[in-house]
């Protein structure tokens, strides 16, 4: 397959389409994480279908002082990629083109969920990332569009956008990929020196301190529950090794309330190490939220459920997080 590289709409829009157009929109600087999700709109697209990768570089989302001069361009490399991984088309146009009349007066307003966590940190950072994706899917007439989860916030807001604005598109959310180390690929890693990548481990180390206490928790839940009232509880725990909720058999009549904040207590112990590390992890924020609005999560909270993490180390933000699903017993997949 021969990957077609395009930077006006006219010239999209003058292929022919058979089947379904499937769309992953990237800021170029293309990874693994991209290739992932250009392999899985492939699938979806099908052989008959298209695939679409658009490489853009949006100044709207970029705050006073963040690297969007410095962010890096690879557009031949990005190109080979997605060739590589199964695109039909690299739509690549310039600024001139998505904003003919420069920067728009108007813009989509992310509301109250685009002023938490990453909104609270990067102010009209996402109304300038709706701008350009309702753009952007405008531009490339989609059937469908993929996103992936590291950025679980920008996700929630474009399915957010998508049905509130009847956009008729199906928005699709694919896995985070990891480095072996666990470290979430990025675009931005490239800027981390070698001391600092270890450092920045620390984010994933705490998510999954999160998620093994989480799962840990769930467990008790689904035991306590087996088995007769307090002391065979108790005992029942007791078999499975979690001795320190063992030890209160009031807690486990209860199944456990509580575990949110002991699914943040578990992240927040490794982030505190990370801070006194050489070069220290700077928190930004860590989050048990409701994906549905962003907002924190009560300790009776069940169903579905983000630990997110932002941070810096050196001059580089890093985000990441890990779906959980609180009160069925397994941590989301």
């Amino acid at each position: 397959m021969t990957t077609t590289l395009l930077s006006t709409a006219d010239e999209l829009h003058a292929r022919t389409r058979t089947g379904r157009r499937a769309v992953v929109m990237t800021m170029g600087a293309l990874h693994e994480g991209h290739a992932t999700l250009v392999r899985t709109a492939r699938e979806i697209a099908g052989s008959d279908g298209e695939v679409v990768v658009t490489v853009f570089v949006n100044p709207l989302q970029f705050g006073a002082g963040e690297d969007l001069d410095r962010y890096p361009r690879t557009l031949d490399a990005d190109v080979k990629l997605a060739e590589l991984s199964g695109a039909d088309v690299v739509f690549a146009p310039s600024v001139d083109k998505v904003y003919p009349g420069g920067e728009p007066q108007v813009r989509i307003s992310a509301g109250p969920m685009g002023e938490r966590l990453e909104g609270t940190s990067r102010p009209g950072h996402f109304d300038g990332m709706l701008t350009v994706v309702a753009k952007l899917l405008h531009l490339t007439r989609p059937d469908v569009a993929l996103f992936g989860q590291k950025d679980a916030q920008q996700l929630a807001l474009i399915r957010r956008m998508v049905r509130d604005l009847n956009f008729g598109i199906e928005i699709v959310g694919v896995p985070t990929v990891r480095e072996d180390d666990g470290l979430a690929l990025s675009s931005r890693n490239r800027y981390l020196s070698p001391e600092q990548r270890r450092t920045a481990l620390s984010l994933s180390r705490a998510l999954f301190a999160g998620s093994d206490r989480h799962a840990a928790q769930e467990a008790l839940r689904a035991r306590a529950r087996e088995v007769p009232a307090t002391h065979a509880r108790a005992e029942a725990l007791s078999a499975i090794g979690e001795s320190r909720a063992a030890a209160d058999a009031h807690a486990v009549a209860k199944a456990l309330p509580g575990a949110p904040s002991a699914v943040r207590a578990a992240a927040r112990l490794v982030l505190d190490d990370a801070a006194r590390l050489s070069p220290p992890l700077e928190l930004d924020y860590l989050a048990l939220v409701d994906p549905s609005d962003f907002t924190e999560i009560d300790d009776d909270f069940t169903g579905e459920a983000v630990l997110a993490i932002a941070a810096r180390v050196g001059t580089t933000r890093l985000i990441d997080n890990i779906p959980l699903v609180f009160g069925t017993f397994g941590a989301a997949s």
